[in-house]
């Protein structure tokens, strides 16, 4: 929040339900104007065992309708083990594992795009989980990878993605506290919230 802060004026409602397991249906989702008011949606949640598909749909039509969005770290394994992909398609990424934690090099792979533009060559993450990205979807553009220290292969580890008529900006990284502490993942994750919501371009 106070990262945001310094980019421009953001107002916040923060959502705290579904206790600690991985099968959560929150209630917040039951109202189908959930969305309504709101420029941009933050998900921050880890539901990985949740499959109903009308609950699933509840989220992502109001994002397809063109409720911006940001994901971040485990919102990419939010619903795995369902067998439809909607939630994947809106996210830009499909994954279901990680790799362990490490401080991982992140290469810039568009670096004109005013997200990474401030990104140093060299930095490297506090100790972080890099998620295996088994597909990137055809609307989702990688800005920046890493490499997996366990199978040297390259992922994506920040991207943009249109989901219908919304703008959606994702990473993979933010797994801990040290790492929404460091200056450079606030940049580049205030950044691309100010993106999705149509504030930079």
């Amino acid at each position: 929040m106070d990262a945001a802060a310094k980019l421009g004026q953001v107002d916040w409602k923060v959502i705290e339900e579904g206790g600690t397991g991985t099968k959560a249906m929150i209630p917040l989702y039951d109202n189908p104007d959930w969305a309504k008011g709101y420029d941009i949606v933050v998900h921050n949640e880890c539901f990985a065992d949740t499959t109903n598909h009308d609950y699933i749909r509840k989220i992502t039509q109001a994002h397809k309708a063109g409720v911006p969005a940001v994901v971040i770290h485990c919102a990419m394994h939010t619903y795995r083990a369902t067998d439809i992909d909607d939630w994947r398609e809106f996210l830009g990424v499909t994954s279901r594992r990680h790799d362990h934690q490490s401080r991982y090099p992140v290469k810039r792979v568009e670096p004109a795009h005013s997200i990474v533009k401030e990104l140093p060559d060299q930095w490297r993450t506090p100790m972080d989980e890099l998620y295996v990205i088994e597909k990137l979807w055809p609307n989702a553009k990688a800005l920046a990878t890493s490499v997996s220290e366990k199978d040297g292969k390259t992922y994506p580890v920040i991207w943009t993605n249109q989901y219908g008529k919304a703008r959606v900006f994702g990473t993979t990284y933010g797994h801990s506290d040290d790492t929404f502490r460091d200056p450079v993942f606030l940049t580049y994750l205030t950044r691309g919230l100010f993106w999705a919501a149509g504030r930079l371009e």
